[in-house]
């Protein structure tokens, strides 16, 4: 038969019965149980007797979770809910689940939450929120507190929410909603109302506003934008730091506790001050307009601030070298302060500034009397010394002044000596019997007295009869000039001193 080889020796043949080797029986069991594992494997995907990471939460309610519903992370399936079963002594309940390692690490700051799935899966799952990364992790079999779980809100919870006192306590809200609306105060209570106010209601003040909605959705529209934050996930991490708030708040009941006690003080004592809080509020818009003016200009300075900021950039970048350049300088300056240079000098001049400063002390007790003796000569003495005296036909013509230096002159002429006994002035006074008093002689107690041939025609000025007064406080400045051609004349009888 062509295809099939012909033995070449038939005693080489072995009958089937007597043939050696494997069990067909044993091979095709064998072979049964490799599918079955690879199938099991394929489709199970977990190894049998062994589980994967677990981890229990307790839940204010299982809210329908079951057995086998899923667990996600960001929406990503990462396990399984193994077992749901009551808290012993509580209306709680514990969800035992398994997470898979693309799951892990969880840490113990991390959140459950039990949310409806989508309507085409129906049920619910398990939302899990891993923690930061800076939290410890927690172990196999830990448990996640009632604290760091939530359940969704079912519609029957809303509905009995809204009781019969609640219904009411919302109509009468509403009925005293509309009544603010709608009342319009007296002109007793609407004194002190803005004038465009005055006489309408709320809900026509309220339409008067309106007008004034496009500037302020506009700005409401800038914050909201301002809102989003500058870059991606501003705002949701903005919410889940709001999120991670809300619930340490829930974790320390008596400091939220304290927050409202504090919070509700606080608004009662702005409650109290309501005319200010009013007043503040009417200022409040002349306010932001001055204030968007101010911003206005401030925005306007900007390109010239940026501008100098371009134009003082050379100078910056060029301040390295110009300390570097001062290095030598410094150096040379430093030598010129040292001891040998101008500190040696300036110890040398010590002991003269020392003296220089009492000079300088004393002269400001000096200054004050050299500056009112400086006065009295500028104001009375020079301008006494300019008049011209009138003195008949004795009179010279020219400045008194002028006549004290003739007279200095003339002594000094007469007061010549040709013995050597040194300058001295000489009087021929000749007899007579008109007597003449001169004054006190050298003794001091007797008069001197002289005599003339001719009686005096009198004394100019005329002596009256005591000294004139002296007043040592009063500045010579002030004094008033002295009227030189105004002296009387003595009498002739010789009576004068």
């Amino acid at each position: 038969m062509i295809g099939r080889r012909r033995p070449t020796d038939p005693a080489a043949r072995v009958p089937r019965k007597d043939r050696m080797g494997a069990n067909p029986l044993t091979v095709g069991l064998a072979t049964l149980f490799v599918f079955a594992v690879a199938i099991y494997f394929g489709f199970a995907k977990d190894i049998p007797f062994t589980h994967d990471f677990r981890v229990k939460a307790v839940f204010e309610s299982s809210n329908s979770i079951r057995k086998n519903s899923p667990v996600r992370i960001a929406g990503v399936n990462v396990g399984k809910v193994v077992e749901v079963e009551g808290k012993s002594g509580t209306d709680a309940a514990v969800v035992t689940m398994e997470i898979k390692k693309k799951g892990l690490p969880i840490h113990k700051d991390a959140t459950m939450k039990i949310r409806p799935r989508i309507f085409l899966e129906g049920n619910f799952f398990v939302d899990v929120k891993p923690g930061t990364p800076s939290a410890p992790t927690i172990s196999d079999g830990d448990t996640i507190p009632i604290t760091q779980t939530s359940t969704p809100v079912q519609l029957d919870q809303v509905l009995s929410i809204l009781q019969s006192d609640t219904r009411t306590s919302l109509r009468k809200t509403l009925d005293g909603l509309g009544t603010g609306l709608s009342y319009k105060p007296p002109a007793a209570q609407d004194t002190d109302a803005d004038p465009s106010a005055r006489g309408q209601s709320a809900g026509e003040s309220l339409n008067d506003a309106i007008r004034y909605g496009e500037r302020s959705l506009k700005g409401t529209a800038i914050v909201s934008g301002a809102f989003l934050g500058t870059q991606d996930h501003d705002l949701s991490r903005l919410i889940d730091g709001l999120s991670r708030t809300a619930e340490g708040l829930g974790r320390n009941e008596e400091q939220l506790k304290d927050l409202v006690t504090n919070f509700n003080t606080t608004v009662t004592a702005t409650a109290s001050q309501a005319a200010n809080l009013r007043a503040s509020i009417h200022e409040l818009g002349p306010t932001l307009e001055n204030a968007n003016r101010a911003l206005g200009s401030l925005d306007a300075s900007f390109p010239n601030t940026r501008a100098f900021a371009r134009e003082i950039l050379p100078g910056v970048r060029e301040t390295p070298a110009t300390i570097d350049a001062a290095f030598p300088w410094l150096a040379q300056t430093r030598q010129l302060l040292g001891p040998d240079e101008l500190k040696g000098v300036a110890d040398e001049l010590s002991p003269a500034t020392r003296d220089l400063a009492r000079v300088v002390d004393e002269s400001l007790k000096l200054l004050p009397q050299a500056d009112l003796a400086s006065k009295c000569v500028a104001r009375v003495v020079l301008p006494t010394g300019d008049i011209k005296i009138d003195d008949g036909p004795l009179s010279t013509g020219v400045e008194n002044y002028k006549e004290a230096f003739y007279t200095f002159v003339g002594l000094a002429g007469e007061g010549q000596n040709f013995d050597g006994n040194g300058s001295y002035v000489r009087f021929n006074v000749s007899g007579g019997d008109q007597t003449e008093a001169l004054g006190p002689g050298n003794n001091l107690t007797q008069k001197v007295f002289s005599n003339y041939v001719k009686a005096p025609l009198g004394t100019r000025p005329a002596y009256p009869g005591k000294k004139p007064p002296y007043k040592p406080d009063f500045p010579c400045y002030k004094n008033p000039l002295p009227d030189v051609n105004g002296a009387a004349t003595g009498p002739a009888d010789g009576s004068g001193p």
